[in-house]
């Protein structure tokens, strides 16, 4: 039976949907057979990042006209499947989130992982996205504001019957006005399973002609390094790590 994940975040614009396509493809990547579902329903962007801005089955089809989910799935790097959700607003107001959790039960034996990027905020659409999953995998800022919503969010969690797994704080600057991984874990009163530092080669991902996750693009990059470390300890195993060049195992005997 396969893990059904929500990544939920309380507010908007700290990454959430940045993390969730970076750690499926990461989880993909270690060879675990991983779902991504875009399940922001209103303001859908995951499918962006692989390409899929028009798909011509989404989400909201399954969710709207009873579609198998598996008709919407489409291929991603390393075997990754991904659902993406509709961007027509009129397709958004016919489709009820409520059935998602039906459908994500039917399927979640197929599947190592099913990482769900839910919608900011906890209204009724995230509420119902939350109330798919069975775990929950909170997204935050080191700031005053993201701490607040992503303790919100995970409060929401527990009121579903969700478990809170952990913490992922992106966007990471090292700033003195931060606030310090050991001072995120006792307020939100969970391990934080990774810091993913800013990087300007997350940010290239999303404007390239062809998007991808840094972990597909641009793997020896500091985020994309951090993304396959919290992807390692989600899926229980070690990072594969890329073999040292002849070069570089000559410069570490310099080194000792």
């Amino acid at each position: 039976m396969g893990r059904i994940i929500s990544i939920a975040s309380g507010k908007g614009g700290v990454g959430k949907t940045t993390v969730t396509a970076n750690l499926g493809a990461a989880l993909a990547k270690l060879g675990k057979k991983t779902l991504l579902v875009d399940a922001d329903i209103a303001m859908a962007n995951l499918g962006m990042l692989f390409g899929l801005h028009s798909a011509p089955i989404t989400l909201h089809d399954v969710l709207i006209e009873n579609i198998d989910i598996h008709d919407a799935m489409y291929d991603g790097p390393y075997g990754l499947k991904i659902v993406p959700s509709g961007l027509t607003l009129s397709s958004y107001r016919k489709a009820d989130p409520e059935k998602l959790k039906n459908i994500l039960r039917s399927i979640e034996d197929e599947f190592d992982f099913i990482l769900v990027d839910v919608p900011a905020g906890i209204d009724s659409s995230a509420r119902a996205a939350i109330g798919s999953t069975k775990e929950m995998l909170l997204v935050t800022t080191p700031n005053p504001a993201a701490l607040a919503d992503a303790m919100k969010a995970r409060l929401t969690a527990e009121q579903l019957g969700v478990r809170p797994i952990g913490a992922v704080v992106n966007l990471r600057r090292n700033e003195k006005w931060e606030a310090k991984k050991r001072d995120i874990e006792n307020f939100l009163e969970l391990s934080v399973l990774g810091e993913i530092p800013e990087d300007p080669e997350v940010r290239r991902s999303w404007y390239l002609k062809r998007p991808q996750p840094v972990v597909v693009r641009k793997e020896d990059s500091p985020a994309a390094k951090a993304f396959m470390e919290i992807a390692a300890k989600l899926a229980g195993v070690r990072p594969r790590r890329k073999k040292a060049s002849f070069l570089e195992k000559l410069l570490r005997l310099f080194k000792r």
